[in-house]
């Protein structure tokens, strides 16, 4: 009974899980593929307003033409288009309940990592150097703070990391009693508000 009921509570985690992985990674797949339109209309008129082009603060065609918006050479949604591709594909493993092994789900941790260093960049580059924000990108950066919480609930709960049973004994409290990982999510993404605000504050809605 113990086990039937610890099986259970695993699959509705994992529904939580590999849900919301799915759903946030639907998300910046369209808010990648938005962008890669954007950039198409602008390379045909850089005059162009764009949708998300709203004032001098909130201005999507401002960041386009920055080189931190080409870093590889080529424009940065195109990462987002291949990257949530992969993304929706593991969510939908996770949900049908696929077994995979453990390199699969220590180099998904790692590249979700990546990924969300990688929007924290752009994100703190748009905040303090560019000076202007493209709507489509913080959707971009608060989907990847997702999945990286969610990938890493998942890793730290079924130990991919390989942890001593100690070890893996108080993560596991910390994940289920303390609500560890949501805690600092939600931190981290309030932090983020902050950081705008106390950056451009009325300027967002001039």
């Amino acid at each position: 009974m113990f086990k039937f009921g610890k099986k259970k509570t695993t699959e509705r985690s994992n529904k939580w899980i590999f849900g919301t992985m799915l759903a946030f990674g639907i998300v910046g797949l369209s808010a990648s593929f938005v962008l890669a339109i954007e950039e198409f209309h602008l390379l045909k008129n850089p005059d162009a307003i764009l949708s998300c082009s709203f004032n001098l603060v909130l201005n999507c065609a401002a960041v386009m033409k920055t080189w931190q918006a080409s870093v590889f050479g080529f424009p940065n949604m195109f990462l987002g288009l291949m990257g949530y591709s992969v993304v929706v594909t593991v969510a939908v493993l996770g949900l049908a309940g696929a077994k995979m092994p453990r390199w699969f789900w220590v180099t998904a941790n790692i590249c979700y990592l990546l990924g969300a260093l990688f929007a924290y960049w752009l994100f703190f580059n748009s905040v303090y150097v560019i000076e202007v924000l493209c709507p489509w990108c913080l959707v971009v950066t608060f989907s990847t703070t997702m999945l990286l919480a969610t990938i890493t609930h998942y890793s730290l709960r079924e130990n991919v990391f390989g942890f001593s049973k100690a070890v893996h004994g108080k993560v596991q409290r910390l994940l289920l009693e303390k609500d560890i990982l949501k805690v600092v999510t939600a931190s981290w993404i309030v932090l983020l508000i902050a950081v705008v605000f106390i950056k451009f504050g009325e300027s967002l809605f001039v």
